[in-house]
């Protein structure tokens, strides 16, 4: 099997996934899974798909992801991860798409208008 590259993006973090046969070992930004993402939530959420797939052990990872917050960050690699998942058996689909993991979610941060606090707090109105 060739290596697949996929992209996964979330809020304002993109990730590159390089999927190929291997043991299982994952590494993001050349560090090791564990050590990027300390809370057990958070590795959960970047090994879902290998969980849903029974592929645990058949594939090795590389990511590189830049960009956002570690939760983002997160969800993009899961969704670049379900993506090459898709890509290498087709049968994959059929487990990944009712848990939602194929689906870009298209929620951003909404931009700060001017004349306002934030995007939706105003100022503080003085009647006098």
């Amino acid at each position: 099997m060739e290596v697949i590259h996929k992209i996964g993006r979330r809020k304002t973090a993109v990730a590159r996934v390089y999927l190929s046969d291997g043991k299982g070992k994952i590494s993001v930004n050349d560090r090791d899974l564990n050590n990027y993402f300390p809370t057990a939530t958070l590795q959960y959420k970047v090994k879902q798909a290998f969980a849903l797939t029974n592929t645990e052990d058949n594939y090795d990872v590389k990511v590189k992801v830049y960009g956002g917050g570690i939760t983002g960050q997160a969800e993009a690699i899961r969704l670049a991860l379900s993506r090459a998942l898709c890509e290498v058996d087709e049968e994959n689909r059929t487990a990944l798409k009712p848990e939602g993991l194929l689906t870009r979610d298209p929620r951003m941060v909404e931009r700060k208008k001017f004349g306002q606090k934030k995007a939706r707090k105003k100022f503080q109105f003085s009647k006098r």
